[in-house]
């Protein structure tokens, strides 16, 4: 049973990224029809939808160093999903704001977003991974060529900006978006030539190391 186990997760684990993606608001849907949602709904879906959007963010960032430290090539595949499923809990994320929470009312929202930074950093990270989620396809990858790549680097700007919008939110105890920037952080200068440079120094010093890929 074990050993069938191991097979079919080797086997198809480039799938489980979907149900492990989608169960967060899977539990959030089943909690919202068990009246399960604490006594500020509202404010519970939104912090259900953001922090899962910035932990996939954060897993997506990840998967290029990997590749990179450790020869994981296969973890390269999971980029793309993971990157798309942290947009839809962005997007979902950022619809509660303007229609649950404003109901619309884009006279107020527009006074909160100049009141509140918070708003218009997490509102300006959404904006950014927009063209990303779009041109996210092959299609797109042949058609903008060398452009794709530079368009796709908008993460790196992203990804700390919803850093940046989860502290600001928080404000007192900043413990956890400090770990999570930490994180950001760490992946970021994985990223930088330099460093990759003597990663695949070290590597090719060590015989027994894995081949690695460089791309970003």
């Amino acid at each position: 049973m074990r050993e069938a186990t191991q097979t079919f997760i080797q086997r198809n684990w480039t799938q489980l990224v979907h149900p492990l993606a989608l169960a967060p608001l899977a539990l959030l849907l089943l909690d919202f029809f068990r009246d399960n949602l604490t006594a500020n709904p509202i404010q519970a879906i939104t912090f259900r939808t953001g922090l899962p959007a910035l932990v996939l963010l954060v897993v997506s960032l990840a998967c290029t160093p990997l590749n990179t430290l450790f020869g994981w090539k296969r973890v390269l595949t999971l980029r793309r999903p993971l990157g798309l499923y942290a947009f839809l809990y962005a997007a979902i994320h950022m619809l509660i704001f303007f229609v649950l929470d404003y109901g619309l009312d884009f006279d107020l929202i527009w006074q909160t977003i100049r009141e509140k930074p918070y708003v218009l950093v997490g509102l300006t990270a959404l904006l950014l991974l927009i063209p990303l989620a779009i041109t996210s396809t092959k299609g797109w990858q042949r058609r903008l060529g060398k452009r794709w790549k530079v368009l796709h680097r908008l993460v790196y700007i992203a990804a700390p900006l919803a850093i940046l919008h989860f502290i600001w939110l928080v404000k007192a105890d900043i413990r956890e978006p400090l770990l999570y920037g930490a994180a950001v952080a760490i992946l970021l200068v994985l990223r930088i030539p330099a460093v990759r440079r003597l990663i695949r120094a070290r590597y090719r010093r060590d015989p027994a190391a894995r081949p690695i890929d460089t791309r970003a």
